[in-house]
Protein backbone atom coordinates (compact mmCIF):
# COMPACT_ATOMS: atom_id res chain seq x y z
CA UNK A 1 0.00 0.00 0.00
CA UNK A 2 1.47 3.30 -1.11
CA UNK A 3 1.55 6.25 1.30
CA UNK A 4 -1.01 8.93 0.47
CA UNK A 5 -1.13 12.54 1.68
CA UNK A 6 -4.41 14.38 1.22
CA UNK A 7 -4.86 18.08 1.96
CA UNK A 8 -8.35 19.46 2.50
CA UNK A 9 -9.15 23.12 3.18
CA UNK A 10 -12.78 23.58 4.16
CA UNK A 11 -14.70 25.57 6.78
CA UNK A 12 -11.62 27.54 7.94
CA UNK A 13 -9.68 24.32 8.60
CA UNK A 14 -6.46 23.36 6.83
CA UNK A 15 -6.20 19.60 7.33
CA UNK A 16 -3.72 16.99 6.17
CA UNK A 17 -4.49 13.26 6.19
CA UNK A 18 -1.69 10.71 5.80
CA UNK A 19 -2.87 7.21 4.92
CA UNK A 20 -0.93 3.91 4.68
CA UNK A 21 1.87 5.44 6.75
CA UNK A 22 1.22 4.19 10.29
CA UNK A 23 -0.60 1.32 12.07
CA UNK A 24 -0.92 -0.79 8.91
CA UNK A 25 -2.16 -3.86 10.82
CA UNK A 26 -5.23 -1.98 12.07
CA UNK A 27 -8.48 -2.14 10.11
CA UNK A 28 -7.98 1.51 9.24
CA UNK A 29 -5.63 4.27 10.38
CA UNK A 30 -4.64 7.84 9.64
CA UNK A 31 -2.13 10.43 10.77
CA UNK A 32 -4.02 13.72 10.96
CA UNK A 33 -2.36 17.14 10.94
CA UNK A 34 -3.78 20.60 11.57
CA UNK A 35 -1.35 23.40 12.37
CA UNK A 36 1.16 21.93 14.83
CA UNK A 37 -1.39 19.38 16.04
CA UNK A 38 -0.84 15.76 15.06
CA UNK A 39 -3.32 13.00 15.91
CA UNK A 40 -3.15 9.27 15.22
CA UNK A 41 -6.48 7.50 14.77
CA UNK A 42 -6.75 3.73 14.40
CA UNK A 43 -9.72 1.37 14.10
CA UNK A 44 -9.74 -2.35 14.93
CA UNK A 45 -12.54 -4.93 14.72
CA UNK A 46 -13.05 -8.37 16.23
CA UNK A 47 -14.55 -10.61 13.55
CA UNK A 48 -16.49 -12.63 16.11
CA UNK A 49 -19.89 -11.07 16.79
CA UNK A 50 -21.37 -10.85 20.28
CA UNK A 51 -24.68 -12.55 21.07
CA UNK A 52 -26.32 -9.43 22.50
CA UNK A 53 -28.39 -7.13 20.30
CA UNK A 54 -26.15 -4.05 20.36
CA UNK A 55 -23.01 -2.51 18.83
CA UNK A 56 -20.01 -3.06 21.17
CA UNK A 57 -18.17 0.12 20.15
CA UNK A 58 -15.39 1.53 22.34
CA UNK A 59 -13.88 4.95 21.65
CA UNK A 60 -10.73 6.15 23.42
CA UNK A 61 -9.39 9.67 23.00
CA UNK A 62 -5.97 9.97 24.66
CA UNK A 63 -3.71 12.97 25.13
CA UNK A 64 -0.01 12.24 25.52
CA UNK A 65 1.94 14.62 27.77
CA UNK A 66 4.88 14.66 25.38
CA UNK A 67 2.54 16.17 22.78
CA UNK A 68 2.81 19.45 24.71
CA UNK A 69 6.50 18.92 25.65
CA UNK A 70 5.50 18.08 29.23
CA UNK A 71 6.41 15.34 31.69
CA UNK A 72 3.40 14.05 33.65
CA UNK A 73 3.15 15.54 37.14
CA UNK A 74 2.79 13.52 40.31
CA UNK A 75 4.65 10.48 41.63
CA UNK A 76 4.03 8.25 38.58
CA UNK A 77 5.63 9.76 35.49
CA UNK A 78 3.36 8.28 32.85
CA UNK A 79 -0.17 8.79 31.59
CA UNK A 80 -2.68 6.86 33.71
CA UNK A 81 -6.36 7.61 34.31
CA UNK A 82 -7.97 9.69 31.51
CA UNK A 83 -8.88 13.27 32.38
CA UNK A 84 -12.41 14.64 32.15
CA UNK A 85 -11.72 16.32 28.79
CA UNK A 86 -10.47 13.03 27.35
CA UNK A 87 -13.54 11.17 28.61
CA UNK A 88 -15.95 13.82 27.33
CA UNK A 89 -14.24 13.88 23.93
CA UNK A 90 -14.45 10.08 23.72
CA UNK A 91 -18.21 10.36 24.34
CA UNK A 92 -18.60 12.98 21.60
CA UNK A 93 -16.75 10.81 19.06
CA UNK A 94 -18.78 7.75 20.09
CA UNK A 95 -22.13 9.55 19.76
CA UNK A 96 -21.16 10.90 16.34
CA UNK A 97 -19.84 7.68 14.78
CA UNK A 98 -22.15 5.08 16.33
CA UNK A 99 -25.12 5.90 14.01
CA UNK A 100 -22.95 5.22 10.93
CA UNK A 101 -22.73 1.46 11.54
CA UNK A 102 -25.25 -0.72 9.69
CA UNK A 103 -28.16 -2.22 11.58
CA UNK A 104 -27.31 -5.70 12.87
CA UNK A 105 -23.56 -4.98 13.16
CA UNK A 106 -22.66 -6.68 16.45
CA UNK A 107 -18.88 -6.97 16.11
CA UNK A 108 -16.63 -5.40 18.79
CA UNK A 109 -14.93 -2.29 17.42
CA UNK A 110 -12.34 -0.04 19.07
CA UNK A 111 -11.54 3.44 17.79
CA UNK A 112 -8.43 4.95 19.35
CA UNK A 113 -7.42 8.58 18.87
CA UNK A 114 -4.06 9.73 20.29
CA UNK A 115 -2.84 13.32 20.41
CA UNK A 116 0.90 13.12 19.77
CA UNK A 117 1.54 16.81 19.07
CA UNK A 118 -0.51 19.72 20.41
CA UNK A 119 -1.34 23.18 19.11
CA UNK A 120 -2.71 25.87 21.43
CA UNK A 121 -5.07 27.16 18.69
CA UNK A 122 -6.49 23.83 17.43
CA UNK A 123 -9.89 22.55 18.60
CA UNK A 124 -8.97 19.02 19.65
CA UNK A 125 -12.56 17.75 19.68
CA UNK A 126 -13.12 18.70 16.03
CA UNK A 127 -9.69 17.30 15.14
CA UNK A 128 -10.43 14.02 16.97
CA UNK A 129 -13.80 13.66 15.22
CA UNK A 130 -12.29 14.18 11.78
CA UNK A 131 -9.33 11.87 12.43
CA UNK A 132 -11.56 9.08 13.75
CA UNK A 133 -14.01 9.55 10.86
CA UNK A 134 -11.22 9.26 8.27
CA UNK A 135 -9.78 6.11 9.86
CA UNK A 136 -13.23 4.49 10.01
CA UNK A 137 -14.24 5.51 6.48
CA UNK A 138 -11.17 3.99 4.80
CA UNK A 139 -11.19 0.86 7.00
CA UNK A 140 -12.32 -2.63 6.05
CA UNK A 141 -15.44 -2.20 8.21
CA UNK A 142 -18.61 -1.75 6.09
CA UNK A 143 -19.22 1.92 6.96
CA UNK A 144 -19.70 4.01 3.82
CA UNK A 145 -20.87 7.31 5.31
CA UNK A 146 -18.64 10.21 6.32
CA UNK A 147 -19.36 12.77 9.02
CA UNK A 148 -17.95 16.24 9.64
CA UNK A 149 -17.93 18.52 12.65
CA UNK A 150 -18.36 22.28 12.83
CA UNK A 151 -17.80 24.41 15.92
CA UNK A 152 -19.82 27.63 15.69
CA UNK A 153 -18.83 30.70 17.66
CA UNK A 154 -19.13 34.47 17.56
CA UNK A 155 -16.53 37.15 16.94
CA UNK A 156 -18.18 40.46 17.76
CA UNK A 157 -21.54 40.34 15.97
CA UNK A 158 -20.37 37.81 13.38
CA UNK A 159 -21.05 34.07 13.34
CA UNK A 160 -17.79 32.17 12.76
CA UNK A 161 -17.30 28.55 11.69
CA UNK A 162 -14.52 26.70 13.51
CA UNK A 163 -13.04 29.60 15.49
CA UNK A 164 -9.55 29.23 16.96
CA UNK A 165 -9.27 28.56 20.70
CA UNK A 166 -8.36 32.22 21.26
CA UNK A 167 -11.53 33.28 19.44
CA UNK A 168 -13.58 30.71 21.37
CA UNK A 169 -12.45 32.28 24.65
CA UNK A 170 -14.07 35.58 23.56
CA UNK A 171 -17.18 34.01 22.01
CA UNK A 172 -20.73 34.26 23.36
CA UNK A 173 -21.70 30.93 21.74
CA UNK A 174 -20.15 27.47 21.79
CA UNK A 175 -22.10 25.21 19.43
CA UNK A 176 -20.72 21.90 18.16
CA UNK A 177 -22.69 20.33 15.32
CA UNK A 178 -21.81 16.97 13.77
CA UNK A 179 -23.57 15.60 10.73
CA UNK A 180 -23.42 13.88 7.37
CA UNK A 181 -24.49 15.77 4.28
CA UNK A 182 -27.27 18.05 5.51
CA UNK A 183 -28.38 15.57 8.17
CA UNK A 184 -27.48 16.49 11.76
CA UNK A 185 -26.19 13.60 13.89
CA UNK A 186 -25.24 15.36 17.15
CA UNK A 187 -25.49 18.80 18.76
CA UNK A 188 -23.75 20.08 21.88
CA UNK A 189 -24.18 23.69 22.89
CA UNK A 190 -23.72 26.29 25.59
CA UNK A 191 -23.72 30.06 25.81
CA UNK A 192 -20.88 31.92 27.48
CA UNK A 193 -21.59 34.80 29.84
CA UNK A 194 -20.08 38.20 29.07
CA UNK A 195 -19.85 41.47 30.92
CA UNK A 196 -20.74 44.83 29.41
CA UNK A 197 -21.66 48.35 30.48
CA UNK A 198 -25.17 47.20 31.40
CA UNK A 199 -23.83 44.36 33.54
CA UNK A 200 -23.48 40.62 32.99
CA UNK A 201 -25.32 38.86 30.17
CA UNK A 202 -26.04 35.12 30.00
CA UNK A 203 -26.45 35.52 26.21
CA UNK A 204 -29.49 33.28 25.82
CA UNK A 205 -29.98 32.31 22.20
CA UNK A 206 -33.34 32.98 20.58
CA UNK A 207 -34.99 29.83 19.15
CA UNK A 208 -35.30 31.18 15.60
CA UNK A 209 -31.69 32.42 15.67
CA UNK A 210 -30.53 28.99 16.87
CA UNK A 211 -32.40 27.28 14.02
CA UNK A 212 -30.70 29.62 11.54
CA UNK A 213 -27.24 28.93 12.99
CA UNK A 214 -27.79 25.15 12.90
CA UNK A 215 -28.89 25.49 9.26
CA UNK A 216 -25.65 27.37 8.52
CA UNK A 217 -23.69 24.62 10.25
CA UNK A 218 -25.52 21.99 8.19
CA UNK A 219 -24.46 23.74 4.97
CA UNK A 220 -20.85 23.78 6.16
CA UNK A 221 -21.05 20.09 7.13
CA UNK A 222 -22.46 19.23 3.70
CA UNK A 223 -19.50 20.93 2.01
CA UNK A 224 -17.03 19.12 4.28
CA UNK A 225 -18.52 15.63 3.93
CA UNK A 226 -18.67 16.04 0.16
CA UNK A 227 -14.95 16.88 0.16
CA UNK A 228 -14.10 13.98 2.49
CA UNK A 229 -16.03 11.39 0.46
CA UNK A 230 -14.41 12.51 -2.78
CA UNK A 231 -10.92 12.42 -1.26
CA UNK A 232 -11.18 9.25 0.86
CA UNK A 233 -13.24 6.92 -1.36
CA UNK A 234 -10.29 5.84 -3.61
CA UNK A 235 -8.44 4.73 -0.44
CA UNK A 236 -11.20 2.58 1.09
CA UNK A 237 -10.08 -0.98 1.81
CA UNK A 238 -12.03 -4.03 0.67
CA UNK A 239 -14.72 -4.72 3.27
CA UNK A 240 -14.49 -7.77 5.50
CA UNK A 241 -17.17 -10.42 5.16
CA UNK A 242 -19.10 -9.62 8.34
CA UNK A 243 -22.66 -10.97 8.14
CA UNK A 244 -25.19 -8.71 9.84
CA UNK A 245 -27.56 -10.09 12.45
CA UNK A 246 -31.11 -10.40 11.16
CA UNK A 247 -33.90 -9.03 13.28
CA UNK A 248 -36.24 -11.96 12.67
CA UNK A 249 -39.77 -11.88 14.04
CA UNK A 250 -42.12 -14.85 14.26
CA UNK A 251 -44.91 -13.42 12.10
CA UNK A 252 -47.51 -15.98 13.23
CA UNK A 253 -46.81 -15.18 16.90
CA UNK A 254 -46.92 -11.45 16.16
CA UNK A 255 -50.31 -11.87 14.45
CA UNK A 256 -51.58 -13.91 17.40
CA UNK A 257 -50.63 -11.13 19.84
CA UNK A 258 -52.05 -8.43 17.56
CA UNK A 259 -55.38 -10.25 17.06
CA UNK A 260 -55.95 -11.57 20.60
CA UNK A 261 -54.01 -9.41 23.07
CA UNK A 262 -54.09 -5.89 21.61
CA UNK A 263 -56.39 -4.60 24.36
CA UNK A 264 -54.31 -6.25 27.11
CA UNK A 265 -51.10 -4.68 25.77
CA UNK A 266 -52.68 -1.22 25.47
CA UNK A 267 -53.97 -1.42 29.04
CA UNK A 268 -50.56 -2.54 30.30
CA UNK A 269 -48.62 0.32 28.71
CA UNK A 270 -51.18 2.92 29.81
CA UNK A 271 -50.00 2.69 33.42
CA UNK A 272 -48.25 5.88 34.60
CA UNK A 273 -45.46 4.13 36.48
CA UNK A 274 -42.65 2.37 34.62
CA UNK A 275 -42.59 -0.50 37.15
CA UNK A 276 -46.35 -1.02 36.81
CA UNK A 277 -46.09 -1.17 33.00
CA UNK A 278 -43.33 -3.78 33.28
CA UNK A 279 -45.38 -5.89 35.74
CA UNK A 280 -48.51 -5.77 33.58
CA UNK A 281 -46.60 -6.69 30.41
CA UNK A 282 -45.14 -9.72 32.21
CA UNK A 283 -48.71 -10.79 33.03
CA UNK A 284 -49.63 -10.46 29.34
CA UNK A 285 -46.59 -12.56 28.42
CA UNK A 286 -47.67 -15.26 30.88
CA UNK A 287 -51.16 -15.35 29.32
CA UNK A 288 -49.68 -15.72 25.83
CA UNK A 289 -47.38 -18.57 26.93
CA UNK A 290 -50.27 -20.38 28.65
CA UNK A 291 -52.36 -20.05 25.48
CA UNK A 292 -49.53 -21.47 23.35
CA UNK A 293 -49.07 -24.42 25.72
CA UNK A 294 -52.82 -25.09 25.68
CA UNK A 295 -52.61 -25.38 21.89
CA UNK A 296 -49.68 -27.77 22.19
CA UNK A 297 -47.21 -25.28 20.77
CA UNK A 298 -43.74 -24.50 22.07
CA UNK A 299 -43.78 -21.49 24.40
CA UNK A 300 -40.29 -20.03 24.24
CA UNK A 301 -40.12 -17.28 26.88
CA UNK A 302 -37.32 -15.37 25.14
CA UNK A 303 -39.10 -15.43 21.78
CA UNK A 304 -42.45 -14.38 23.26
CA UNK A 305 -40.74 -11.50 25.11
CA UNK A 306 -39.01 -10.33 21.92
CA UNK A 307 -42.17 -10.40 19.80
CA UNK A 308 -44.25 -8.80 22.55
CA UNK A 309 -41.67 -6.01 22.83
CA UNK A 310 -41.85 -5.46 19.06
CA UNK A 311 -45.65 -5.24 19.18
CA UNK A 312 -45.52 -2.91 22.20
CA UNK A 313 -43.29 -0.49 20.26
CA UNK A 314 -45.77 -0.53 17.38
CA UNK A 315 -48.63 0.34 19.75
CA UNK A 316 -46.67 3.14 21.45
CA UNK A 317 -45.68 4.66 18.10
CA UNK A 318 -49.30 4.52 16.92
CA UNK A 319 -50.51 6.24 20.09
CA UNK A 320 -48.01 9.06 19.59
CA UNK A 321 -48.44 9.52 15.83
CA UNK A 322 -52.17 8.83 15.50
CA UNK A 323 -53.65 9.89 18.84
CA UNK A 324 -51.05 12.48 19.99
CA UNK A 325 -50.77 10.86 23.41
CA UNK A 326 -47.94 9.06 25.15
CA UNK A 327 -47.92 5.60 26.67
CA UNK A 328 -48.90 6.92 30.11
CA UNK A 329 -51.77 8.99 28.69
CA UNK A 330 -50.02 12.38 28.77
CA UNK A 331 -50.16 14.85 25.89
CA UNK A 332 -46.98 15.18 23.84
CA UNK A 333 -46.07 18.49 25.52
CA UNK A 334 -47.34 17.62 29.01
CA UNK A 335 -44.75 17.58 31.82
CA UNK A 336 -45.06 15.16 34.72
CA UNK A 337 -46.11 16.60 38.13
CA UNK A 338 -43.27 18.56 39.75
CA UNK A 339 -42.45 18.78 43.45
CA UNK A 340 -39.74 21.08 44.88
CA UNK A 341 -38.33 21.18 48.41
CA UNK A 342 -35.37 23.41 49.26
CA UNK A 343 -32.90 23.41 52.14
CA UNK A 344 -34.02 20.05 53.48
CA UNK A 345 -30.47 19.23 54.70
CA UNK A 346 -29.74 21.44 57.74
CA UNK A 347 -25.93 21.14 57.70
CA UNK A 348 -25.54 21.79 53.97
CA UNK A 349 -25.03 25.27 52.46
CA UNK A 350 -27.84 24.74 49.96
CA UNK A 351 -29.99 21.81 48.88
CA UNK A 352 -33.00 20.98 46.73
CA UNK A 353 -35.05 17.81 46.35
CA UNK A 354 -36.46 18.06 42.83
CA UNK A 355 -39.05 15.46 41.78
CA UNK A 356 -40.65 15.21 38.33
CA UNK A 357 -42.91 12.19 38.05
CA UNK A 358 -40.71 9.19 38.84
CA UNK A 359 -37.45 11.10 38.45
CA UNK A 360 -35.92 12.52 41.61
CA UNK A 361 -32.65 14.38 42.20
CA UNK A 362 -31.22 15.55 45.50
CA UNK A 363 -28.93 18.42 44.55
CA UNK A 364 -26.56 20.02 47.05
CA UNK A 365 -24.33 23.10 46.86
CA UNK A 366 -21.17 23.53 48.94
CA UNK A 367 -19.35 26.87 49.02
CA UNK A 368 -15.60 27.26 49.43
CA UNK A 369 -12.79 29.72 48.74
CA UNK A 370 -10.45 29.87 45.76
CA UNK A 371 -8.09 27.19 47.09
CA UNK A 372 -10.95 24.66 46.94
CA UNK A 373 -11.05 24.91 43.14
CA UNK A 374 -10.31 21.79 41.06
CA UNK A 375 -6.89 21.99 39.39
CA UNK A 376 -6.60 20.47 35.92
CA UNK A 377 -4.43 20.65 32.82
CA UNK A 378 -5.26 21.02 29.15
CA UNK A 379 -2.86 19.87 26.49
CA UNK A 380 -3.44 23.13 24.61
CA UNK A 381 -2.46 25.26 27.63
CA UNK A 382 1.00 25.62 29.23
CA UNK A 383 -0.23 26.41 32.74
CA UNK A 384 -2.60 24.55 35.06
CA UNK A 385 -6.22 25.71 35.07
CA UNK A 386 -8.65 26.13 37.98
CA UNK A 387 -12.27 25.01 37.90
CA UNK A 388 -14.16 26.97 40.53
CA UNK A 389 -17.61 25.62 39.60
CA UNK A 390 -17.87 21.84 39.75
CA UNK A 391 -20.95 19.71 38.99
CA UNK A 392 -20.77 16.07 40.06
CA UNK A 393 -23.56 13.70 39.03
CA UNK A 394 -24.11 10.30 40.69
CA UNK A 395 -26.42 7.59 39.35
CA UNK A 396 -26.69 4.65 41.79
CA UNK A 397 -28.29 1.40 40.66
CA UNK A 398 -31.13 1.61 43.19
CA UNK A 399 -32.49 4.67 41.33
CA UNK A 400 -33.82 2.24 38.69
CA UNK A 401 -34.34 -0.71 41.04
CA UNK A 402 -31.05 -2.48 40.24
CA UNK A 403 -28.97 -4.32 42.85
CA UNK A 404 -25.68 -2.75 41.82
CA UNK A 405 -22.50 -1.78 43.67
CA UNK A 406 -21.72 1.96 43.67
CA UNK A 407 -18.21 2.46 42.30
CA UNK A 408 -16.19 5.24 40.71
CA UNK A 409 -18.08 7.55 38.33
CA UNK A 410 -18.17 6.31 34.75
CA UNK A 411 -18.36 8.07 31.40
CA UNK A 412 -22.11 8.61 31.73
CA UNK A 413 -21.80 10.29 35.13
CA UNK A 414 -19.04 12.58 33.87
CA UNK A 415 -21.04 13.42 30.74
CA UNK A 416 -24.22 14.27 32.62
CA UNK A 417 -22.30 16.35 35.16
CA UNK A 418 -20.69 18.29 32.31
CA UNK A 419 -24.12 18.81 30.72
CA UNK A 420 -25.42 20.30 33.96
CA UNK A 421 -22.38 22.54 34.30
CA UNK A 422 -22.69 23.88 30.75
CA UNK A 423 -26.33 24.81 31.41
CA UNK A 424 -25.83 26.48 34.80
CA UNK A 425 -22.44 28.17 34.52
CA UNK A 426 -23.56 31.13 32.34
CA UNK A 427 -25.93 32.22 35.13
CA UNK A 428 -23.13 32.54 37.72
CA UNK A 429 -21.34 35.79 38.52
CA UNK A 430 -18.22 36.01 36.35
CA UNK A 431 -16.40 37.68 39.24
CA UNK A 432 -17.47 35.16 41.90
CA UNK A 433 -14.67 35.09 44.47
CA UNK A 434 -14.70 31.47 45.59
CA UNK A 435 -15.51 27.90 44.60
CA UNK A 436 -18.81 26.07 44.26
CA UNK A 437 -19.23 22.31 44.28
CA UNK A 438 -22.63 21.00 43.21
CA UNK A 439 -23.51 17.33 43.65
CA UNK A 440 -26.59 15.68 42.16
CA UNK A 441 -27.63 12.38 43.75
CA UNK A 442 -30.17 10.67 41.51
CA UNK A 443 -32.57 8.87 43.84
CA UNK A 444 -35.10 7.77 41.22
CA UNK A 445 -34.98 7.79 37.43
CA UNK A 446 -37.65 7.44 34.76
CA UNK A 447 -37.04 10.26 32.32
CA UNK A 448 -34.04 12.59 32.02
CA UNK A 449 -32.26 12.74 35.35
CA UNK A 450 -29.71 15.12 33.78
CA UNK A 451 -32.44 17.72 33.23
CA UNK A 452 -33.66 17.17 36.79
CA UNK A 453 -30.09 17.92 37.87
CA UNK A 454 -30.21 21.26 36.04
CA UNK A 455 -33.59 22.22 37.52
CA UNK A 456 -32.61 21.15 41.04
CA UNK A 457 -29.17 22.72 40.63
CA UNK A 458 -30.52 26.16 39.76
CA UNK A 459 -32.75 26.04 42.84
CA UNK A 460 -29.98 24.72 45.10
CA UNK A 461 -27.79 27.67 44.07
CA UNK A 462 -30.55 30.06 45.11
CA UNK A 463 -31.06 28.10 48.34
CA UNK A 464 -27.35 28.60 49.10
CA UNK A 465 -27.83 32.33 48.45
CA UNK A 466 -25.52 32.32 45.43
CA UNK A 467 -26.28 35.27 43.16
CA UNK A 468 -27.34 34.08 39.69
CA UNK A 469 -28.49 36.18 36.76
CA UNK A 470 -31.36 33.80 35.92
CA UNK A 471 -33.06 30.58 36.95
CA UNK A 472 -32.25 27.77 34.52
CA UNK A 473 -34.45 24.79 33.64
CA UNK A 474 -33.77 21.72 31.51
CA UNK A 475 -36.13 19.73 29.29
CA UNK A 476 -35.32 16.57 27.31
CA UNK A 477 -37.10 15.84 24.03
CA UNK A 478 -37.35 12.92 21.66
CA UNK A 479 -38.49 12.46 18.08
CA UNK A 480 -40.89 9.80 16.80
CA UNK A 481 -41.51 9.86 13.04
CA UNK A 482 -43.21 7.74 10.39
CA UNK A 483 -41.20 4.87 8.92
CA UNK A 484 -37.65 3.86 9.85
Amino acid sequence: MKEQMIEINVNSLEEKYEFNKIAKQASGAVMYRQGKAVLIAAVAVDEKAVDEDFLPLTVQYMEKSYAAAKIPGGFIKRETKPGDFETLTSRIVDRSLRPLFPKGFHYPVTITVMVVSADHEVDMQVAALHAANAALYVSDIPVNTSIAAVRVGTVGNDIVMNPTLTQQAQSELDLLVVGSGKDVVMIEMRTLATEGEAGQHTNEFDESALVDVIAMAAEAIDAATTAYVAAFTPLVRESLDLPLAEDKVDESLYSMIENNYAEDVEKAISHMAKSERSTELKKVRTKIMEALEAEGKEADKELVSKVLERYKKTVVRAMILDKNIRADGRALDEVRPISIETNILPSVHGSCLFTRGQTQALVTVTLGDKKDAQMYELITEKNSQSENFMVHYNFPGYSVGEAKYIGAPGRRELGHGNLGKRALEPSLDLNYDGSIRMVSEILESNGSSSMATICGGALALRAAEVNTTALVAGIAMGLVSEGE
